[in-house]
């Protein structure tokens, strides 16, 4: 092949980076025929370069030093696959200076400082893909920025932490209790030593952020998501919930109304019949509300080397394809500036509306159905379902009621005064549903 390759410089060579060298290397003639020339990584930088790794690094010159492949590496293209902020955010900032494009799989990045990161890019007119940060193999950024443009976009829902899911996935299988699907989940890799990204919703909210940018055209706005995490679920829940037939996901939603845009991320009470409480295991999977198209959906391998790499390969061909072309004339690298897109309004957290499921631990004794009813209807709560459960060889029985959709203010101060009655033992807990009316 005449063309000269694309030169491809990697600072990374974890999971990701190594299912990266692999694929490449598998596919380096199908890339060429598409693109009329080769895709080659030149330059790779890692920490400790005497590891040995699960891919052939023969051809690529190692180096300890990551700037080196921001500053002076003969790179057309620089790839981060380390994460976090910094020196991520530092490293991608002076490779576009420098007129370097760059691709990314860093979702913390993107969602805490990408405003700024994607003005640079706009600014120094090279390309910034994207398409690894969110949702590892499903191809999720392109369908919004592109498949799903014609749309205006109304909502988004999914299961994006595959931790998370797989946690809740095993508590609900196999009745484990969270701490023992945690540690199963740590010793198949599926979660870090230090797994508070994936179950506090850290993850989910960096990727929801980016998620809602695309869908709805608004600046970057990670400080807006409401996020909780799984650690709250017992197995207890799971089973009430299960009776009352419904599943416990994980799910990211973000949702534009006429009063704005909410954005959140906590386990959420799924039917049993709907699609999303049947993606199991470490599995994502997304549905996008269109006007036109009406109800989308996505289902894949959400994260994991070869999924992750075949994102960070598809930014790359779309780099390869622009790879000469006049910067004021290239889309791809000036076509997604959220810093200077209109801000919408965002709906307040105690203004957002859901149902939910409530269970209450109470002494076993008369009046106690008639006092929780009496505070409900006083603020104009319905009960949609209630599951009365006896004693367990204790003195207390348990209560799981499902309610009609309110604001967060108002079921808030239900839970007050419910937690207050007299009858009302410590544990009890609450958890979001959601039906998805109409997708």
């Amino acid at each position: 092949m005449s063309a000269a390759p694309v030169r491809i410089g990697l600072i990374g060579l974890g999971t990701v980076g190594q299912g990266l060298v692999r694929l490449l290397a598998r596919n380096r003639d199908e890339y060429a025929r598409r693109l009329g020339r080769p895709l080659v990584i030149t330059h790779a930088a890692a920490r400790d370069r005497a590891r040995r790794r699960d891919c052939d690094l023969s051809g690529i010159t190692l180096v300890d030093d990551p700037a080196f492949i921001a500053r002076e590496a003969p790179v057309d293209v620089v790839v981060e696959l380390v994460g976090g902020i910094s020196p991520a955010r530092e490293l991608l900032l002076e490779a576009m200076a420098r007129g370097k494009a760059v691709v990314t799989a860093n979702k913390a990045l993107l969602a805490e400082d990408g405003n700024r990161m994607f003005a640079a890019a706009r600014d120094a007119g090279v390309a910034l893909g994207f398409e690894a940060a969110v949702a590892g193999g499903i191809p999720i950024i392109r369908v919004l920025r592109e498949g799903l443009a014609g749309n205006r976009l109304q909502a988004i829902a999914g299961i994006i932490n595959g931790t998370s899911n797989y946690i809740l996935s095993q508590m609900t299988e196999r009745g484990m209790e969270f701490s023992r699907a945690l540690a199963e989940a740590q010793s198949l890799g599926y979660a870090e030593a230090d797994p508070r990204f994936d179950v506090e919703g850290i993850d989910a909210a960096h990727k929801l952020t980016i998620l809602a940018t695309l869908a709805f055209g608004m600046p970057l706005t990670y400080s807006a998501v409401a996020a909780e995490g799984i650690t709250r679920v017992t197995a207890r829940d799971i089973e009430l919930a299960h009776e009352l037939g419904y599943r416990i996901k994980p799910l990211a939603i973000a949702k534009r109304g006429a009063g704005g845009v909410e954005l959140r991320v906590h386990p959420t009470l799924v039917p049993h019949e709907h699609l999303l409480a049947k993606v199991d295991g470490v599995l994502n999977s997304i549905l996008v509300q269109g006007d036109a198209v009406g109800p989308t959906g996505y289902y894949g391998r959400g994260a994991g080397g070869d999924a992750t790499a075949s994102a960070v390969v598809s930014d790359l061909l779309e780099v390869a394809r622009e790879h000469g072309v006049a910067a004021p004339h290239r889309p791809h690298a000036l076509g997604f500036d959220p810093g200077a897109m209109a801000p919408l309004p965002l709906v307040p957290r105690e203004q957002v509306q859901s149902a939910h499921y409530v269970r209450l631990q109470v002494a076993d004794t008369p009046g106690v159905l008639k006092g929780i009813t009496s505070i409900l209807a006083e603020l104009d709560i319905s009960i949609e379902a209630i599951l009365q459960k006896e004693p367990r060889g204790r003195d207390d029985a348990t209560l799981a009621i499902i309610t009609s959709v309110i604001g967060e203010q108002r079921f808030a101060q239900a839970m007050a005064k419910l937690l207050a009655l007299p009858f009302v033992r410590p544990g009890s807990t609450h958890l979001r549903v959601e039906h998805f009316d109409g997708a």
